[in-house]
C-alpha cells in the first residue's frame, strides 16, 4: 500500500466517524431544510475535530432534490415525513481529502430502503470488477455503473462515477480533461500515474434515481 493512500484511509475513517455521529444527533430529521441540515453538520465537524475546510461544496439533498447530480444547484428543500435525503461531504483532515456520501431514509418505505440496499451493493461490486482488473480505463468502470442500475432496477444518474483523490489541493479536477474522472469519455487506464509519477487514488460514486418516482440514492467512498 502506497503512503498516499495510507493517509486517504486515515482521512477516510475520520469522515465515517463524523457519519456515525450524524445518525446520532436530532440532525436528519422532519422539518430541517437542506441548508439547516448542511450547517449543523459544519459544526458538528468542527466540534470533533475542529475542521472548516472542504475541497468541494457540501451537499445536503433531500426529496426530489436527490435526483441531480453534483454540479446542479436545486432550491433548498425541507426534510418530510417518510422522504429520502443524502449526504455528500469532502472534508480536508490535516491536508488529506476525504470524500463521503449515503443515504437515509425518514420513515420505512420498502422502496427507498430497497433503493438504500440497491446502491450499496452496487459500490461493492464496482469496486469488485475495478480491482479484477489489471487494466480498466474510467469509461469501462462508468459503463459497468450504469449497468449496475439497470441490474438493480434503476438509472444511473450521476454524469461521472468517481474521480481521483489525493493531498490538498490534489491534481486539479478540470471539466475539460477526463482523465481523472470515472467518465464515458475518459479512455485513459486508471491505473496509470497522476502528473507526479504517483499511483492514482479513486473515490468511486453510486448514483442511481428513479425520476418517475422523482428520488435517488448516493453511496461513495474510497476504493482501497
Amino acid at each position: 500500500m502506497n503512503a498516499n493512500l495510507k493517509e486517504l484511509i486515515k482521512a477516510e475513517k475520520k469522515a465515517q466517524l463524523l457519519f456515525e455521529e450524524i445518525e446520532k444527533r436530532t440532525i436528519l430529521i422532519p422539518g430541517n431544510s437542506e441548508l439547516k441540515i448542511n450547517s449543523m453538520i459544519f459544526q458538528l465537524a468542527f466540534e470533533m475535530f475542529g475542521i472548516e475546510k472542504y475541497w468541494h461544496k457540501r451537499i445536503v439533498r433531500c426529496g426530489e432534490n436527490t435526483l441531480f447530480p453534483y454540479n446542479e444547484n436545486p432550491s433548498n428543500l425541507t426534510l418530510k415525513n417518510d422522504d429520502i435525503l443524502f449526504l455528500d461531504f469532502g472534508p480536508i483532515f490535516e491536508e488529506w481529502e476525504a470524500d463521503f456520501g449515503r443515504t437515509y431514509v425518514i420513515g420505512n418505505d420498502p422502496y427507498k430502503i430497497k433503493l438504500i440496499k440497491d446502491i450499496e451493493k452496487a459500490w461493492y461490486e464496482g469496486k469488485e470488477f475495478f480491482k479484477s482488473k489489471s487494466k480498466v480505463t474510467g469509461a469501462e468502470l462508468y459503463n459497468h455503473a450504469q449497468n449496475l442500475a439497470l441490474k438493480y432496477g434503476w438509472e444511473f444518474g450521476g454524469e461521472i462515477a468517481g474521480h481521483i483523490i489525493g493531498q490538498y489541493p490534489h491534481e486539479k479536477l478540470e471539466k475539460e480533461d477526463k482523465s481523472n474522472y470515472i467518465h464515458p469519455e475518459n479512455q485513459t487506464d486508471m491505473y496509470g500515474l497522476n502528473k507526479k509519477n504517483e499511483n492514482k487514488n479513486w473515490i468511486l460514486e453510486i448514483h442511481f434515481v428513479d425520476k418517475k418516482k422523482k428520488i435517488g440514492g448516493f453511496f461513495e467512498q474510497l476504493m482501497a
